[in-house]
């Protein structure tokens, strides 16, 4: 294993009280607290704070997120922070994910349907890679890290070594591919994949884009070249490289076997069951499917769903947790002898995190249940699960939580909650308000009142954010907005990807003055030009106005120096009361330290980045160039054909479609996740539209 260590860069050096919150962090780490909460306000640098801790305590990190969005943005952060170590992203593979089930109501089976995004399935290797061959590891991962994953011992055990010299022929070397899952290919490499040309094999590991050309002499490898795929430039002579297995899930041929016995096994105890219960429609479904399985697994060493048997599969006891992505990370003997995980754990935006995490059992145990007591899965395949959460808790050693508004968990649980509440732009929290809703006996009082502040807000050049209950109340009030010649738009989650993003920059650029949605903590909204919010109904308890959810909408308004929120209610609710009383002290200690220091708060000046900018490099340019003269030619062809089907050569379209589909790799590989979303909606389109001859 390379023993790195991490080397916190660039020019930023910790500000306001975040000195103070790094070392209390750090002290608690080195006292052996197992965990912490670092409550950070809204825009006060938490994510530089985790990588101070990290560059001070040296261990490898999980960075856990709540959705990919989130993972992806701070995988893009770290990798600015620690540009000579190893930063990786570590999410769902799937672009759409349907997993299979049974709706005994209707007797309705969905089969499971699933699109893999090749690029996720590469970044989810090399961040298993990483953690078996060095130290100086950081994983920014989804949920899913507490999703079965394989063995790491027999996924480290399997991995190919090829060294210059050693004796190997070249037959015995796609044979060694082909075990760990590899394929062989004539055409272009892709990851996972080999060609053989003449006394040469070439192959592109399954976590890297480049390719090892490796020569033989005889049964001897003569030399191993490191080639980029694109430009076929020689990048480095190795001495020695390490190949991995392609998937996750392997098997040694004699636990191959063994695991089919078990499997076998397994079925013929369910048959006698579902034959003692009458239950003959399920016992043939289940020798159906089963036998299927195991033919291809005996033939393959594989099949679609293998992961279903996986506790077969390792040899685990009934009930016993998967392997997970958290078994690839490092332990170490405790005082008392026993293995205990040796990696930091940072829990980000835990108020939401947490909760994901306790429910992922309960939701995948539901569904299996039902396909197991219905013939479609064995019931070992209720192993093939998330961890529970005690089992979580028993896979971790030292974790810090962070979250603006942590919950009763965090704070119950932790040994010390450290505050960062200072932002090193002198910014404060907003000046909270709250006004009445009905005027006259009437409820009518917000609405005028509320389109009185939101033109005055207009006049001074600023922005506005509204909040409502339902989708329809949004779109009602943004209808009248516009009645009262106020330019705005309303966003919800019936918005497409493209639209939303495109809503957002819009707003942004001043080209509509205010957004009306329901929940727009979950949209990633960071817009300092809000000088206004208004939370419309404010005291009607629920999910949308807890708390928490009061505490960061009004955050939202923390970006511009002139920040100011209006809650409309006419009682003080709980969680109003306790969201007013906490922005109050944070703005208060903030104005005392601005104070102290003489400091006066400035706006945030972001770049307002639009869509179509989304990939400013020459190869964007060279793309959104060729795009454009294919589209002027498919225009043409159109015209020429009227529509009918083309023949004996490529239709234009084809290659625009192709293009679209390489910039979607590259956002893919930015981690601009938002800017593939669209460019998959766009060949959407395109493939409807096209006429391809078959």
């Amino acid at each position: 294993m390379r023993s790195g260590k991490f080397e916190l860069q660039g020019e930023f050096q910790p500000a306001g009280d975040q000195p103070e919150a790094i070392k209390q962090l750090i002290v608690g780490v080195k006292k052996g607290m197992k965990k912490q909460t670092l409550l950070g306000a809204t825009g006060t640098g938490k994510t530089f704070t985790m990588a101070n801790v990290i560059q001070e305590i040296q261990k490898p990190t999980l960075v856990i997120a709540h959705n990919k969005t989130l993972a992806a943005q701070l995988a893009s952060e770290f990798e600015e922070f620690f540009p000579n170590n190893a930063v990786h992203y570590f999410v769902s593979y799937y672009d759409y994910y349907q997993p299979e089930a049974y709706m005994p109501v209707t007797d309705t089976f969905i089969e499971k349907d699933a699109q893999i995004n090749k690029e996720i399935d590469r970044l989810r290797h090399a961040s298993t890679q990483a953690l078996l061959t060095r130290n100086d590891v950081i994983i920014v991962a989804s949920v899913s890290c507490i999703y079965g994953l394989g063995s790491p011992v027999e996924y480290e055990k399997k991995n190919f070594k090829i060294e210059k010299g050693m004796t190997l022929s070249r037959t015995e070397a796609m044979q060694r591919l082909i075990a760990i899952h590899f394929e062989r290919t004539p055409a272009d490499l892709s990851p996972a994949k080999f060609r053989a040309l003449g006394n040469k094999i070439e192959v592109m590991p399954v976590s890297e884009t480049f390719q090892y050309m490796i020569e033989f002499s005889g049964s001897t490898v003569s030399s191993i070249l490191k080639i980029d795929p694109v430009s076929a430039r020689i990048i480095a002579e190795e001495e020695t490289v390490y190949i991995f297995p392609a998937k996750h899930f392997v098997t040694d041929v004699n636990e191959k076997e063994r695991a089919a016995k078990d499997i076998q096994h397994e079925l013929n105890e369910q048959l006698k069951y579902f034959e003692a219960e009458g239950k003959l429609l399920e016992a043939e479904r289940i020798k159906r499917r089963t036998n299927y399985d195991l033919a291809m697994i005996r033939e393959m060493g594989y099949c679609s769903g293998i992961e279903n048997y996986s506790r077969h599969m390792s040899g685990k006891n009934v009930g016993e947790p998967p392997e997970t992505l958290l078994s690839y990370f490092p332990k170490k003997a405790d005082a008392k002898g026993n293995m205990v995980p040796d990696f930091m754990l940072f829990i980000d935006e835990s108020h939401v995190t947490l909760p994901q995490l306790q429910g992922m059992y309960a939701g995948d145990a539901s569904r299996k249940n039902t396909l197991v007591e219905f013939g479609f899965r064995l019931p070992s395949a209720k192993d093939n699960r998330p961890l529970k959460y005690n089992e979580f808790e028993e896979r971790i050693n030292q974790v810090v939580y962070v979250s603006a508004t942590p919950s009763t968990l965090e704070r119950e649980s932790s040994e010390q909650i450290v505050e960062q509440i200072i932002r090193p732009t002198g910014l404060v929290d907003p000046l909270v308000e709250v006004r009445p809703i009905l005027e006259n006996g009437e409820y009518h009082g917000q609405v005028s009142d509320f389109i009185t502040e939101v033109e005055t807000e207009i006049k001074k050049g600023g922005r506005v954010l509204a909040t409502t209950l339902t989708k329809r109340m949004a779109e009602d009030l943004s209808a009248y907005l516009k009645e009262k010649k106020i330019k705005s738009e309303y966003l919800h989650s019936d918005i497409k990807t493209i639209e939303r993003i495109q809503i957002i920059t819009k707003f942004r650029k001043g080209e509509f003055d205010v957004l009306v949605g329901v929940n727009l903590l979950r949209e990633g909204l960071d817009m300092p030009e809000v000088t206004l919010i208004g939370i419309l109904d404010a005291d009607k308890e629920g999910f949308l106005r807890s708390e928490v959810s009061l505490i960061q909408t009004i955050g939202r308004a923390a970006r511009n120096s002139n920040g100011r929120v209006i809650l409309y209610a006419d009682r003080m609710t709980g969680s109003m009361e306790r969201a007013i009383g906490e922005t109050k002290r944070r703005r208060d200690i903030q104005l005392a330290y601005n104070k102290k220091h003489g400091i006066t708060p400035m706006t945030i000046q972001k770049k307002i980045r639009d869509i179509s900018q989304a990939l400013e490099s020459e190869h964007a340019k060279a793309v959104n160039k060729e795009l454009a003269l294919d589209m002027e030619l498919f225009a043409a062809e159109e015209l020429a054909n009227k529509g009918k089907k083309t023949k004996g050569k490529k239709n234009p379209i084809e290659k625009l479609i192709a293009i679209k589909e390489a910039e979607m790799k590259e956002s893919v590989k930015l981690l601009d996740f938002e800017t593939a979303a669209i460019l998959r909606d766009e060949i959407k389109v395109l493939r409807e539209k096209t006429y391809i001859s078959e």
